[in-house]
């Protein structure tokens, strides 16, 4: 078994900090204790070996087009919904509600900055936890 080659996954961002912070809360990452508020780079450090850091990077100019990578995220605790609620009581934004009656399907949300990322079913959700 190889490790995983992957080191950081990364961000560009007007304000560093501020989208590592909402990222922090969708992840559960620290920010790591070295970085602060108004520096080029902020890290989430899962503190995990073999899991990637996400790592957010202060560009000049705001995204302009449509992401061609994102994260798809499934709730450690609670549900796809009350995940959904938290993320865009902390600033992201609902672009594509892909949920269905019968509880399937996902959400799609915008972070602050307007990188994306979906929001699919807890693992209680689907009867895997």
């Amino acid at each position: 078994m190889f490790p995983n080659p992957v080191r950081h996954i990364t961000f560009h961002a007007l304000d560093p900090y501020r989208v590592a912070t909402f990222w922090s809360a969708v992840t559960g990452f620290p920010i790591h204790p070295d970085d602060v508020e108004g520096d080029e780079e902020i890290l989430l450090d899962p503190g995990q070996p073999g899991v990637p850091g996400l790592l957010f990077i202060r560009v000049p100019d705001a995204k302009s087009a449509k992401s061609r990578v994102h994260l798809d995220i499934q709730p450690p605790t609670g549900t796809r919904d009350e995940t959904v609620d938290r993320l865009i009581g902390l600033g992201a934004q609902l672009l594509d509600d892909r949920r269905r009656a019968d509880g399937s399907g996902w959400a799609v949300l915008a972070d602050p900055e307007g990188n994306e990322l979906c929001i699919e079913r807890s693992a209680a959700e689907r009867g895997q936890g």
